[in-house]
């Protein structure tokens, strides 16, 4: 069989190397097991171009190629306008606005961001599931990582999971915040079994905050905010917890007449790309409520 060349639906890998096995070789650069079997049983797994044993000692210049199968999409499709900040073979990356549900649930079946990404991908004739990567409350607006294929999402989620991405968020917070930066290392936990609320609590899960002053207004604050772990509503519950909840919050402080939704805002991430390795950084702009809110502040 002729070598294939890389595209949506292949994945290459250079040998440079030899030694290893092909299970060895696509652990060596974090194919998870179920992946990896996943693609073996289906016969997806090839060494220059051929379907050969797992066991197989590689080669200094042998090509592994990964098949990556078109999929169907059972997300109904709805036209919706999509703020895309980045595109390639294994990514589409967004800049989520408030108030957009993200899955399908049942009291939201349509108007979801995943029906609007179901037609994008129809008119681009994308034969893919939609894998987010991250997720944002349907109040918090920013950066939302769509991936193509389930190596594409593996290879995201392993970032994320050994926190080697850097995540920033903008929040608006109520009150004068004194120190001008600071950490949060807190655990965080439900408040009782099945409430949505979370609290700081010694049985919760370590959550790290850290927070950077960028204005300070006549009662509220602009804080620059990175999280080191991802615990659901972690940053709400950080802020609440020392005093300064976000502003609009309406589950962890009051309503507000300036804004309908808690002035929270992912507008910065860095990562690598699944193929490449490539250290890419990305950026959504600040949407119009939070823009308007602090030129009222100020």
């Amino acid at each position: 069989m002729d070598l294939l060349k890389e595209s949506e639906n292949i994945v290459l890998f250079n040998v440079g190397h030899g030694g290893k096995t092909l299970e060895e070789f696509l652990y060596s650069h974090q194919i998870s097991g179920r992946l990896f079997r996943r693609l073996y049983r289906e016969k997806n797994l090839l060494i220059n171009g051929d379907f050969k044993g797992k066991k197989t000692i590689l080669e200094p210049g042998d090509i592994v190629s990964m098949i990556i199968e078109e999929e169907e999409n059972n997300t109904p499709p709805e036209p919706m306008p999509l703020d895309i900040i980045y595109e390639d073979m294994d990514l589409l990356v967004l800049n989520k606005k408030p108030f957009v549900v993200v899955h399908p649930t049942k009291s939201h079946q349509q108007n979801t961001l995943s029906n609007g990404i179901a037609n994008y991908f129809k008119d681009k004739d994308i034969k893919r599931k939609i894998r987010f990567v991250n997720r944002l409350d349907m109040n918090t607006s920013g950066i939302l990582i769509v991936a193509k294929s389930s190596f594409a999402h593996q290879q995201m989620a392993l970032q994320f999971e050994n926190n080697q991405v850097e995540k920033r968020y903008i929040a608006v917070v109520s009150g004068l915040v004194e120190k001008d930066e600071d950490i949060i290392d807190l655990p965080i936990g439900k408040e009782e079994e099945k409430s949505t609320k979370k609290v700081v609590t010694k049985r919760g899960k370590k959550a790290i905050t850290k927070y950077r002053v960028v204005e300070r207004y006549r009662a509220a604050t602009l804080l620059d905010i990175q999280i080191y772990t991802g615990r659901s509503h972690q940053i709400r519950v950080h802020l609440n917890h020392i005093g300064h909840p976000i502003i609009g919050d309406t589950l962890y402080h009051e309503p507000s007449k300036y804004i309908e939704r808690q002035a929270l805002h992912s507008y910065y991430l860095k990562l690598k790309l699944p193929r490449s390795k490539e250290l890419v950084k990305f950026r959504a702009e600040l949407p119009q409520d939070m823009k308007r809110l602090t030129e009222y502040l100020g």
